[in-house]
């Protein structure tokens, strides 16, 4: 019965020293998950801010594209025009 009493002792002994360490552990790890939390809470706040960058660059860039076509136009009619009044005035 002293055997069954010391081993008892003995093993309440090391569940309380491991139990320590254990909520040491989560201790620190629940710090190094709170960090990662913080990271990530700023990762996808920067990635918000990129796509909101990007699709603004994407409009300017299709307003910029469109003004150019419209200059290209504009060139070739009054290239075509100044042609027409080439030829009339060779035709003379």
């Amino acid at each position: 019965m002293k055997k069954v009493i010391k081993l008892s002792m003995i093993a309440l002994a090391v569940g309380l020293a491991a139990g320590c360490a254990t909520t040491s552990d989560v201790e620190n790890l629940q710090s190094q998950v709170d960090g990662l939390n913080t990271s990530v809470k700023q990762a996808s706040a920067d990635a918000a801010s990129a796509q909101t960058t990007a699709a603004d660059a994407a409009q300017k860039a299709e307003a910029a594209e469109t003004a150019a076509n419209r200059a290209a136009q504009l060139s070739e009619d009054a290239n075509s025009k100044l042609d027409r009044k080439f030829k009339r005035s060779m035709m003379k």
